[in-house]
Formats: structure tokens, sequence, C-alpha cells
């Protein structure tokens, strides 16, 4: 999900390769996934969809699964798509705003996760779910009460399916990815002073070169997902490996 900007356009096009059916999740088309895609033997299907509309949602993601091949080797989720917005103290916050969010941070992957876990049921396959976190939902800022909720909130919830599906179901982690060169940084650097109290730290990071590129992130996070021990630690981070 999230498929056509920063992180989730570097995995997808990451994720190009021979034999992989690849189904994409966001509101705007990735102008170069199709051709990538053919160049790299890969199957690959757009999927346009707005994910803080849960019934959008819902009829995107049913018309993904009717056309999902049922003789694949292994099934793969990743949740990408999130927004670092509102940024703002508490007493600023719109209802809107907040509701938008939970809806894209939390509603979106958890529908799509159990509607995976169905239609995948049965399969004897191998079935991975991966949902991009935050260090932000480990660790509390000021001006980040939503975003750093909403990725507790995920975090809980692979807990929380790791627990229901035990050591023969889905596989699930949720990953923290590292601060990465993305629009969302750039968002992150606009906003105010008195709105997000560590935009200086930010914006420093940016200047001296500590962010990551996201095709580099994303090649590491492919890696990942490939490894025998996936989902053993359901919490972790990227920058561990």
């Amino acid at each position: 999900t999230g498929a056509s900007r920063g992180l989730g356009a570097a995995l997808e096009l990451a994720l190009c390769r021979p034999g992989t059916h690849l189904a994409t999740l966001s509101r705007h088309k990735h102008t170069r996934l199709d051709a990538h895609a053919a160049a790299h033997g890969t199957v690959v299907k757009q999927h346009p969809a707005d994910l803080t509309d849960a019934a959008e949602t819902t009829r995107a993601i049913d018309r993904l699964f009717a056309t999902m091949p049922r003789n694949a080797e292994r099934y793969c989720l990743i949740n990408n798509a999130g927004t670092v917005d509102p940024i703002g103290q508490s007493g600023t916050l719109r209802a809107d705003d907040i509701a938008q969010a939970l809806a894209l941070n939390v509603a979106a992957p958890m529908l799509l996760t159990s509607r995976f876990i169905a239609a995948t049921a049965g399969l004897r396959a191998d079935r991975r779910v991966l949902n991009i976190s935050s260090g932000a939902g480990r660790k509390p800022m000021a001006g980040w009460s939503v975003y750093c909720s909403t990725k507790a909130a995920i975090d809980m919830y692979t807990r929380s399916v790791k627990l229901e599906q035990g050591d023969s179901g889905v596989r699930i982690v949720s990953l923290a990815p590292g601060v990465i060169d993305t629009p969302m940084q750039a968002r992150i650097r606009a906003s105010q002073p008195d709105a997000f109290p560590a935009l200086d730290n930010f914006k420093a990071m940016h200047a001296t070169g500590q962010l990551s590129s996201p095709d580099d992130v994303a090649a590491r996070i492919v890696a990942y997902l490939e490894r025998d021990d996936f989902g053993q630690t359901e919490i972790d981070d990227i920058r561990n490996y």
C-alpha cells in the first residue's frame, strides 16, 4: 500500500522479480512501474484506492483478492501507507484530521490484514504480513501525539495477531524503517516549531546527510522479508540488520 511515492514506490520496484505477481493499492499510479515490471518478468496490477475511505478500501481489496493466484509458494502483504499528519499540539488538532490519520494508519492495515488472512486461509503456502511502523510508536514526541499513537497501535495489533496465528499461521512483523529521505520528511521539515518542537533535529539530519535513501531501505526490507526467521521478532527495526 502507499505505492506511488516514497518508501512504497521504492519497495514496489525492488519487489519486481521474475515469477512475482505484484498488486498495489494507492491513490495514484506509479508511472514507471508497469514498464519496470515488464522488464523484470513481473506481473503487476495497480489498484487505485483512497485508504482513508473504508468502503472504497473494501471494494479495492475485494477486486484484488478476486484475481489473486491460488498457487503461489508465498503470499506477502506489506502495509506501508501512512501519514504523519496532523502535526501539532493536542489542543489544536481538528477532528477530521485525527479521523483521517486513524483511518489510514490503523484501520486500513487492520482491514487489509484481516482480509489477507481470510483470503489465504487453507493455502499450502508461506504467508507473511509486514507492517511498516515507526520508532515514533515506541517513543513519545511532542507534536506527534496522533502519529505516535497510531504507530503504537500497529505495534500492539501486530503482537495480538501473532498470538492468534501461533507457530503455524501467518507470520507478522511491525518494522520501523528508520529516517528516510521521502516526501513525509519534507512535510515534517515544513511544519512550525510551535507545532513540532523537534523540528530543528529533523532539519539538521537532512542538512548533514543523515537520512537514508528510499532505494537502500527498500532493498534491505525486501531482504528482511525473505529471511527464514521472519516473524520470530514481531516488533523490529531495519536498522538492526
